[in-house]
């Protein structure tokens, strides 16, 4: 069983995990995993990202991690908030 800071670790990593998934998903060139902030926003003044880029990862984590995000769901607001929080529910809700 992993401790609070093993845990931590884990969570950094797999968040680092998705930076990549997402800078490879949208091929941002000019942005490097450590260079986004898990806590700043994914779209608008943080990252930068549109709703088609929301598209575009909600197809890259389905096919990568099983999770299943719909158009129509309330919580996406929420889900896509920070790259903390969508590493958060990928890593909850994943299937692969």
């Amino acid at each position: 069983m992993l401790g609070e800071a093993g845990a931590r670790a884990a969570g950094q990593a797999f968040c680092a995990e998705v930076a990549n998934m997402i800078i490879e998903a949208l091929v941002l060139e000019d942005v490097g995993a450590e260079n986004i902030d898990p806590q700043a926003p994914l779209f608008g003044d943080g990252l930068g990202l549109d709703s088609i880029d929301a598209l575009e990862l909600s197809f890259a984590i389905a096919q990568r991690y099983g999770v299943k995000l719909r158009s129509d769901d309330e919580r996406n607001q929420a889900i896509f908030s920070s790259l903390e929080a969508l590493s958060r529910h990928i890593s909850e809700n994943r299937t692969k």
